[in-house]
């Protein structure tokens, strides 16, 4: 027995001591393999899992190595169980490989013959693969490569894709060095994505997730493909790819609802590749458009399930997907490892914020108590009607406007998920002498660019967002966001709602976020589960009540 700082235990879970001096170095060491499941002030939680540890195969770590470092910095003994489990699971992966054969293309080949019969007699892969071509190997249809990779990894049994990429068209890309430099998670982010071809990078909001993505292109020097949430973030690309690197406006290209362009590097809208017409999708042709070289997936955890199915036909394209968390409330996270590839690299929300790239974030909770009125209404409303009833009351209308002027002189970012009430918060703010326009699905790429620019020169203090202010927003003066309502319990979304006000502020002060709820409703009850997340990244929430803000006093930890 030993004095680690880890305790492992027969449930997969592993608790890490944070204090510990060795607690660093042990992190190090797990982060490969072990998904983060929370992360309060004292002690982590960390859990294997199959598609961690095929993660974490797929990448090059093997199980003696997984199991070296259980062993290495455990207080207690190992359970003996949980060893030959890891030891089983990982062995699995990889026992069905993905090869490109010269004479025959494109193959699936098995390792082990008992596996490779199992999975082609199973009706799931009907329709992918070809002729048996001997004992061991069997042909896959080139257009199927992705999907059979979802489907082998749903039996348990994902396949070791060595079938390589095409160099797609060279196109020549380089970062330019006037000025500034890549930190030292970003540089370490493209290494790892470069050594394996393919594969997801995870980096907070605000940690500059864009520059990576530049620099891969940089060392790929490719034609290369963006695929981005909305026209917005795709101009905020554009813009950091002109400052950042040696392309120019005529080798960029939008291929939006607006533009049709296709360039040397073009950026296209997931929303547009995804529009169906008389049930055919009329701009896929932009796959075909180029021999690209690269492609990027912005915000790849919001991948729409139809690009999961596009995706499959470019899978000897490398590929580069960039998010602040995989978490998917669809559970498809192992869909984003099949497509795109394996977690490469990934930096904890409080590593970087200790290294002063983002902001230190307060959260706190608002909880407000509802009218006589609004509760009876609330007890009356239909199951799948009472979110929206406790979500939007107006009881919260005046526990917002004291969280602005508390914070008068910031730029103050409000949340929420259902426009009636974001429209309804606009008036009332605008009819107490404070301008707040709105931001929505309907609004014009112009005008989001017109008032997302007055936000940023300080002319526009107050800004009001539907679900836009899920996604990619460069708006780095940002310093607080109130959330009204959201998608139900989306742990996703609250981490996208956060990262709107990570950046860090030119003069180093801390950002807040606010979480206003409807009390003794299911308001609460999601709110917590939203929390998880940020929870397992180490942000606690302080609980205050409404009365607390509407006083003079300042709310604990606000």
């Amino acid at each position: 027995m030993t004095n680690g700082p880890l305790i492992v235990q027969s449930d997969k879970t592993l608790l890490l001591e944070v204090d510990h001096p060795d607690a660093t170095a042990c992190r190090m060491a797990i982060a490969p393999f072990a998904e983060l499941e929370r992360s309060p002030e004292h002690m982590h939680t960390y859990r294997l899992t199959p598609l961690g540890l095929w993660n974490a195969r797929a990448a090059g770590h093997d199980a003696e190595s997984v199991v070296d470092a259980l062993l290495r910095f455990s207080r207690y003994p190992v359970p003996h169980s949980l060893l030959v489990d890891v030891a089983d699971t990982m062995d699995r992966y990889g026992r069905l490989q993905l090869l490109n054969d010269p004479a025959h293309g494109l193959v699936l080949r098995g390792l082990d013959r008992a596996v490779l019969i199992e999975v082609a007699k199973s009706k799931k892969v009907a329709g992918m693969l070809g002729a048996q071509l001997d004992p061991d190997t069997i042909a896959v249809h080139p257009s199927e490569r992705g999907h059979l990779k979802q489907v082998l990894l749903k039996l348990g049994w994902p396949a070791e894709d060595l079938a390589g990429y095409v160099d797609g068209e060279a196109h020549e890309i380089a970062l330019r060095q006037d000025g500034w430099q890549l930190r030292s998670y970003q540089r370490e982010a493209v290494e790892h994505f470069q050594a394996g071809g393919s594969g997801v990078v995870v980096l907070p909001c605000g940690a500059g997730k864009t520059l990576v993505g530049a620099a891969a292109m940089a060392q790929v020097s490719a034609t290369t493909l963006i695929l981005v949430t909305n026209t917005v973030a795709g101009r905020q690309w554009r813009r950091e790819l002109l400052a950042r690197t040696t392309l120019t406006e005529d080798e960029i290209g939008e291929y939006s609802g607006e533009r049709k362009e296709i360039r040397p590097v073009t950026i296209a809208t997931y929303q547009v590749l995804t529009t169906r017409r008389g049930g055919a999708f009329p701009h896929l042709s932009v796959f075909e458009a180029r021999d690209w070289g690269l492609i990027v997936y912005d915000e790849v955890h919001l991948l729409p399930a139809p690009m999961f199915r596009f995706t499959a036909d470019l899978q000897a394209r490398r590929r580069l997907g960039l998010t602040a968390t995989l978490v998917r409330e669809d559970g498809k996270e192992g869909d984003v490892f099949s497509l795109i590839g394996p977690k490469r690299y990934d930096a904890p929300w409080k590593d970087i914020e200790s290294q002063g790239w983002i902001a230190p974030a307060d959260c706190t909770e608002v909880r407000v108590s509802l009218t006589d009125e609004e509760r009876m209404r609330y007890a009356t409303a239909e199951p799948e009607e009472k979110y929206r009833v406790a979500a939007t009351v107006h009881s919260k209308l005046p526990v917002i406007e004291a969280l602005i002027e508390r914070h008068a002189g910031e730029q103050v970012l409000v949340i929420g998920g259902y426009l009636d009430q974001l429209h309804e918060i606009g008036r009332f703010l605008t009819d107490r002498g404070t301008e707040t326009p709105i931001v929505h699905g309907a609004t014009t790429t112009k005008e989001r660019e017109r008032l997302f620019d007055a936000f940023r020169d300080g002319s526009l203090r107050t800004l009001i967002l539907s679900k836009v202010g899920n996604f990619s927003i460069d708006l780095p003066e940002a310093a607080v966001a109130i959330q009204v309502s959201g998608t139900f319990g989306s742990r996703q979304e609250e981490a996208q709602r956060l990262g709107r006000v990570l950046r860090p502020k030119s003069d180093g002060r801390q950002a807040h976020f606010y979480s206003v709820v409807s009390r003794d409703t299911v308001d609460t009850d999601y709110a917590a589960h939203r929390q998880r997340f940020l929870a397992e990244q180490g942000y606690a929430y302080t609980i205050v009540d409404a009365a607390d803000v509407l006083s003079p006093e300042p709310p604990g930890g606000a």
